[in-house]
């Protein structure tokens, strides 16, 4: 069941992206039914967010995916923690494949917030075009999961496979996502890049089989994902050869490995990053 979610929530990052289809319509019904009834999470802040990220990927202060938070990706932000934080950015390394097993409900929070929270104005805090059908979709998926389990084992057996679903579903979804851009440079104000040093700097592709593609949901082609964001993911295999010998030509670096040094690096990253605080 964590496998099966994490290709369906690859479903809904594709439509997102409307790798599928060309027009919004159709992208946002799949996704929708994908993110809110499938996987529970919420579409509309999904794009929101993600699409920050894809417009200065690895900046750490416009991509929300290297914001301050659980994890630290700088020396500067590590210093800025305290209490409980330090403690863990000092470990952070060691940590990080067991803090996945709370990503899953991080982001089934962080779904209900973006739907009902609202900032000091008393306006929403998140744009979303579809916010009363996503909050009943995500009610749908909530009667519609507990349902299923209980009919089908106890409650305790229910609990349980929750726990575990949730977690390993999380697990999964941060293994996809660590290789693309932890541990890559991290671009700030002061530099000037143009779109495609932009893209291509920051993030990082997975060497591997179609096996690998089909396990990493094809964002193992990184680097032409946020080039061509809309390509369908069948096409970016065949896109790789001729980004790469662009950037040969044009001299830029194209970083590619196999998928346990990709880990490597990134955990490298987060060692370096709590550095700091342990000297």
């Amino acid at each position: 069941m964590a496998v099966a979610t994490t290709q369906v929530a690859f479903l809904g990052h594709d439509a997102g992206h409307r790798q599928m289809f060309r027009r919004r319509g159709p992208s946002e019904l799949v996704g929708l039914f994908a993110g809110n009834v499938a996987v529970g999470i919420s579409y509309g802040w999904w794009v929101d967010k993600h699409n920050r990220h894809h417009a200065n990927p690895n900046h750490e202060d416009e991509d929300p995916d290297v914001g301050a938070g659980a994890l630290v990706w700088t020396p500067e932000q590590a210093l800025e923690t305290r209490g409980f934080g330090r403690w863990l950015a000092k470990r952070q390394a060691y940590l990080f494949f067991p803090m996945l097993l709370l990503e899953g409900l991080s982001l089934h929070v962080a779904s209900i917030r973006a739907i009902v929270g609202r900032g000091p104005d008393g306006r929403y805090a998140t744009p979303m075009r579809h916010r009363a059908v996503e909050a009943g979709l995500l009610l749908a998926h909530t009667a519609g999961y507990v349902a299923l389990l209980l009919a089908v084992m106890s409650p305790g057996k229910a609990l349980v496979f929750a726990a575990v679903h949730q977690a390993l579903w999380g697990l999964y979804m941060g293994c996809a996502f660590a290789p693309n851009h932890k541990g890559m440079p991290m671009p700030t104000a002061e530099d000037e890049l143009d779109f495609l040093r932009k893209q291509v700097l920051t993030s990082r592709n997975v060497r591997g089989s179609r096996l690998v593609d089909t396990a990493l949901g094809g964002l193992n082609y990184q680097i032409e994902h946020h080039l061509f964001p809309n390509m369908p993911r069948a096409n970016l295999r065949r896109a790789q050869p001729i980004v790469r010998a662009y950037c040969a030509e044009q001299g830029i670096s194209y970083a590619e490995t196999g998928l346990v040094e990709s880990y490597r690096q990134a955990l490298g990253h987060l060692h370096e990053v709590g550095q700091p605080l342990r000297g």
